[in-house]
């Protein structure tokens, strides 16, 4: 199994003149100790507008300036929202990094999931399954032909070279974002990696990796021509420490990620500066939901514990798990040491046993292994996104539209 560091870049008020400064710095320096220690990846989201929850708006600058400090550590977009992106601006992003990188960007593309965000840039969140699609299958072309253009309902792009060329080719590694449990579906139906977004028990990943792998195998329906990158990652809340107990109060604003994330899908347009999240957050917690949200620990805890729930999804045979390990007000200090305790006491077992992993998924791709279909309904409360969530999106928008 891989192991993934994940940055939302998270700054809960009250607000200081410095600090995102201070948060982009401390974040840096996090990715260069984990670069040294041994992690695969790097993940940056992109997000706008997000007050509190995420600062996040450029991170191609942000990973260019990581892949100066690292050497091994694969840079991935998670995402690039191609909902609020033109997609020959993508490419030439993506290239570029990819080659101040030396070739080690992973392509996360993804829709955007708030009113928030997509509304200033003229895409509706009924359209954006639409405008994801037909944006893919417009800049996939870019990233290796000398002339490309494409005529599209969303896109009209004439006849042009898009440049630079990435280093790898044909380019990264193509992965989508899957906030909701049919969008793991959906992405090995497409053939690609899978950013599963959700916080899960062992039991769930086991039926995700199952309909991912079977959607792959079975059901491949690529929206043009790529290679297939097939990868299912998921993300789980993370505090190493020495005791559990130092864990659990080290990360005490663990689960604001959770509760901001839906707090903006829940709510539509909010006027900016009128909402202090992190109050709310704190108001969340005392609620049955909150308590309820707050015992789901994910791997925070010890050594022992964290490896001990590490075995149920290395047993489900999950590709990577990406650790949130930047998240409410967890210090920069706590960070640091989480991250060389992991690296030291529970990481190395697991990267030892990714050869029998790989074995595996071999088997499954070419048809040696049939994995049996699983019904998701039963663990589709684990997704950050659940349909009662989307209905009040939709009913966000009628209003805004009435």
């Amino acid at each position: 199994m891989k192991f993934g560091i994940f940055y939302e870049l998270q700054l809960p008020r009250p607000w200081t003149d410095n600090g995102e400064y201070e948060l982009f710095t401390n974040a840096l320096e996090q990715i260069e100790l984990a670069d040294r220690l041994g992690y695969d990846y790097a993940w940056e989201v992109e997000h706008h507008f997000l007050e509190e929850y995420s600062h996040s708006s450029a991170p191609e600058v942000f990973l260019a300036a990581a892949s100066q400090r690292t050497k091994n550590i694969r840079l991935g977009h998670g995402i690039i929202q191609l909902t609020t992106n033109h997609p020959a601006r993508v490419a030439e992003r993506v290239s570029t990094l990819d080659l101040v990188s030396s070739g080690r960007v992973e392509m996360g593309i993804g829709e955007g999931g708030s009113v928030t965000e997509l509304h200033p840039f003229e895409c509706t969140f009924s359209d954006k399954r639409e405008v994801w699609e037909e944006a893919v299958r417009c800049l996939i072309p870019m990233f290796t032909k000398t002339s490309w253009e494409f005529h599209g309902k969303r896109f009209n792009f004439p006849a042009r070279n898009v440049l630079p060329k990435p280093k790898q080719k044909p380019h990264p590694p193509v992965w989508v974002a899957c906030s909701q449990i049919e969008t793991i579906q959906m992405a090995g139906e497409r053939g690609m990696g899978a950013l599963g977004f959700q916080f899960v028990s062992g039991e769930a990943a086991h039926a995700l990796v199952n309909c991912y792998y079977n959607s792959i195998t079975k059901r491949l329906n690529k929206l043009c021509e790529y290679p297939t990158n097939p990868n299912l990652a998921l993300v789980s809340n993370f505090m190493c420490a020495p005791t559990d107990e130092e864990a659990l109060a080290r990360a005490e604003g663990a689960t604001f990620f959770a509760f901001a994330l839906q707090f903006y899908a829940r709510h539509g347009d909010i006027e900016p500066g009128n909402v202090n999240l992190w109050e709310e957050f704190l108001k969340f917690r005392k609620t049955p939901e909150g308590e309820k949200m707050h015992r789901a620990r994910g791997l925070i805890g010890s050594p022992e514990t964290i490896r001990r729930r590490l075995r149920k999804f290395e047993e489900s045979h999950v590709d990577q798990v990406i650790l949130l390990n930047q998240a409410g007000k967890t210090t920069h200090a706590d960070i640091m040491d989480s991250l060389k305790l992991f690296a030291t006491e529970v990481m190395p077992e697991f990267h030892e046993r990714e050869p029998q992993h790989q074995e595996w998924k071999q088997a499954v791709l070419t048809g040696k292994i049939k994995l049996e279909e699983i019904d998701t309904a039963p663990h589709s409360a684990y997704s950050v996104q659940t349909p009662t969530t989307r209905d009040r999106v939709e009913a966000e928008l009628a209003k805004l539209n009435a």
